[in-house]
């Protein structure tokens, strides 16, 4: 199904029951708030979210959209840029200087790459263009969702004086706990499962999103200057470092 932009009123609003999938609790069951100004497309977005066996709910205009995610935080926001009053990028600037640990899919139209860059700078975890196919959208807002209690790697992962608790997504570095975003963190560890390797953009692609993606080397690098700043700012040494011509790795202090 592909999506387009077509104005008409949304009755979802609340979160709720999600339709047929009464009994067991769903550990894979999200809580999502679509804040999109276009009520059909919003209407349209919730209905399928719920056939995923998600919760959903919308809000149609920023302003609104970032009270009800403060009041009520849900497990994930499908985030549309171009809103009336408050934009999409204040609320995502606004959202992350909360601490809001959400995670965040921005919906841009298709032209808007320096809109996407931006987005991802403030702290999105994921971009969709518009007009897309809903089956995409719910695939990505699955795999923002997806943090598998049996990792792949070991519970633990240490690189110098920086510390990873993958099973409880946790980071600190000489003792100082780090507020990773889930995309930062799954990018570090891809990184921090085999120092002093070098990965190129495409691989750390490949590794991160497990999945055929659009972005191109900017994306990579805005997720490795998120982390720089994070994970080395105000500390001794650099860990991760730019090869030339190959990519990224992370090394220990000699």
């Amino acid at each position: 199904m592909l999506v387009r932009n077509t104005p008409r009123e949304d009755k979802n609003r609340d979160y709720g029951s999600t339709p047929g999938h009464v009994g067991q609790p769903d550990p894979d069951r999200m809580r999502i708030l679509v804040i999109e100004d276009e009520r059909q497309l919003a209407g349209h977005i919730t209905r399928a979210l719920a056939r995923h066996a998600h919760v959903a709910a919308a809000c149609h205009d920023g302003a609104e959209g970032l009270q009800a995610v403060l009041a009520d935080p849900p497990d994930l926001v499908v985030l549309d840029l171009n809103l009336p009053g408050l934009d999409g990028l204040g609320v995502l600037a606004r959202l992350r200087r909360a601490g809001s640990p959400a995670r965040v899919l921005i919906l841009t139209a298709r032209g808007e790459v320096e809109h996407r860059v931006k987005g991802l700078q403030a702290g999105a975890d994921d971009y969709l263009a518009k007009p897309f196919a809903m089956d995409e959208l719910v695939a990505r807002v699955e795999a923002l969702g997806r943090r598998g209690t049996a990792p792949t790697a070991a519970d633990f992962l240490k690189v110098s004086d920086l510390h990873m608790d993958v099973l409880h997504r946790r980071v600190t570095r000489a003792g100082r706990p780090i507020a990773l975003s889930p995309r930062e963190f799954d990018v570090l560890q891809v990184l921090m499962q085999e120092p002093g390797r070098a990965f190129s953009r495409t691989e750390l692609c490949e590794r991160v999103w497990q999945r055929d993606h659009e972005y191109d080397t900017r994306t990579v690098e805005i997720f490795i200057t998120r982390l720089r700043k994070k994970v080395d700012s105000g500390f001794g040494a650099a860990l991760i470092q730019t090869l030339r011509s190959i990519g990224y790795t992370i090394r220990p202090t000699e």
